[in-house]
């Protein structure tokens, strides 16, 4: 829809300056560019399988193996989860914040620990 409405102003817009084909890429790519950070937004979320936990955040996608995750991390200030590996980085999962509400951001850290538990470094087959 942003990206419709900069492109229908940029070719519809009359006044001073807004022939100019400049402007009307201008607008076109402001739309094209608050319409890849808003569908970056919407794809925020952590992937569960049995395999590996998928990571995706604003700017990146990370792949782990459940050996790689040591524990989760949420405390009362965190506005995410953050993962301690075992590399010794931590990595925020955007997907579980504090700002969804606190009872259903609890749980689901909960869930996701008691997923590492079960399936990462700690676990033996």
């Amino acid at each position: 829809m942003i990206l419709a409405g900069c492109t229908f102003v940029a070719l519809v817009a009359t006044g001073p300056g807004t022939d100019s084909g400049w402007n009307k890429a201008a607008t076109i790519g402001v739309g094209a560019f608050c319409a890849l950070v808003l569908w970056r937004l919407g794809q925020v979320r952590a992937t569960v399988t049995p395999e590996h936990l998928t990571v995706h955040n604003i700017l990146f996608t990370r792949h782990l193996e459940w050996a790689e995750v040591v524990s989760v991390r949420f405390g009362p200030g965190d506005p995410w989860v953050r993962l301690d590996l075992s590399d010794g980085k931590a990595l925020a999962v955007m997907g579980i914040q504090r700002a969804d509400g606190a009872r259903r951001s609890e749980r689901e850290a909960a869930r996701l620990a008691a997923l590492v538990a079960a399936l990462g470094e700690a676990h033996e087959d």
